[in-house]
């Protein structure tokens, strides 16, 4: 039986409360008690088996970066965008999301509950209205103007097919609205992406290679949009938001082939894996390439017991939710395998 203690933190995703995101182990080794180097960090989604970057030009430290480098040039060829014009590189998508709210009419925004939990107070804060978006429905409620979607969703791996998105894009641009989807998970399943629709007046897609390529520290994302919203964004974000040798990694990322194609193929199977462990112990899941996540009672009970054994995963308060990424190595796996059984036994 997995141990019965209450979860911890917030994650409502109000303007008035703290975001909270996973990797905060500082965090978790003061309230554990668990020394930070000793904690096997399952909580953030992102791959473990990063893209193994070449060695740093000199240049790109010397120098400031240079739009003319090509840099989204690149990320149009790769994530099928129209033409270099439809993508603007910003440091990680996170600034998109804080600055892209000022730049939409203020209006009422659609944002599912349970989602990436940035949303929310970035709209509130541009003083939008915030409402719960239904993403079963079909047609949107005159009242919204703005909709956010994570597609897939963080974390409940909900995916929506581009035929729906599209006719949601459809019905918001009638009425002046914007549709804003959030594909930072979406590069395990490039086919299903809206990058190549972003032509279009009012739609809006933001991509991370920080979760698929394991390269979250660079601090490198994509805005992909029609060029007015991304030349207002660029004034509003200014000058050089990606650093010389975060366009570099980048770059080689994206133009590795061949990794990409046996990276997914990995995943796939290590998913599967942490799928059926989970399943093994009771637990049902919904999942991406890159993380489970389960809304069984049990699951709050489940992330301490994993806790106190060093083990950190991601927890949803306010639904007692939780996210599990992949282990990194076969010791890792080992190690999760033993937590795991230790906490439902």
């Amino acid at each position: 039986m997995v141990d019965r203690i209450a979860g911890h933190g917030a994650d409502t995703g109000t303007a008035l409360d703290a975001v909270v995101h996973g990797g905060n182990l500082h965090e978790a080794a003061e309230r554990y008690g668990i020394p930070y180097a000793q904690w096997l960090d399952l909580s953030t989604g992102i791959n473990p088996h990063g893209y193994p970057v070449p060695p740093v030009p000199a240049d790109a430290w010397r120098r400031l970066p240079d739009d003319g480098d090509g840099f989204a040039a690149c990320a149009a060829r790769y994530y099928g965008a129209p033409d270099a014009a439809h993508v603007l590189p910003v440091a990680g998508s996170q600034a998109a999301i804080r600055a892209l709210p000022s730049l939409l009419p203020r209006a009422r925004v659609g944002i599912a509950p349970l989602t990436y939990s940035e949303y929310a107070p970035a709209f509130e804060r541009a003083g939008h209205e915030v409402v719960p978006l239904d993403v079963s429905w079909d047609t949107l409620p005159d009242a919204l103007t703005h909709v956010v979607v994570a597609n897939p969703n963080n974390p409940t791996a909900e995916h929506l097919s581009a035929s729906k998105l599209l006719r949601w894009h459809a019905q918001l641009t009638a009425r002046g609205g914007t549709l804003l989807v959030d594909e930072a998970f979406a590069d395990t399943m490039p086919s299903a992406s809206l990058t190549a629709s972003t032509h279009r007046d009012g739609l809006i897609v933001l991509r991370s290679p920080g979760k698929f390529f394991g390269l979250a520290g660079v601090r490198a994302g994509f805005v992909l949009s029609a060029p007015v919203l991304l030349d207002a964004l660029h004034r509003s974000l200014g000058a050089w938001t990606v650093s010389g040798p975060a366009r570099h990694a980048v770059k080689a990322a994206f133009a590795d082939v061949t990794w990409q194609q046996q990276m997914r193929t990995l995943l796939e199977g290590e998913n599967a894996r942490l799928v059926g462990l989970l399943h093994a112990h009771g637990f049902a899941t919904h999942s991406t390439p890159l993380f489970a996540w389960t809304d069984d009672a049990r699951a709050a009970a489940l992330h301490k017991a994993l806790a106190r054994r060093g083990v950190w995963t991601r927890l949803f308060t306010a639904t007692g939710s939780v996210r599990f990424g992949l282990p990194a190595s076969d010791t890792e796996w080992a190690r999760f395998e033993e937590s795991l059984r230790e906490a439902v036994r």
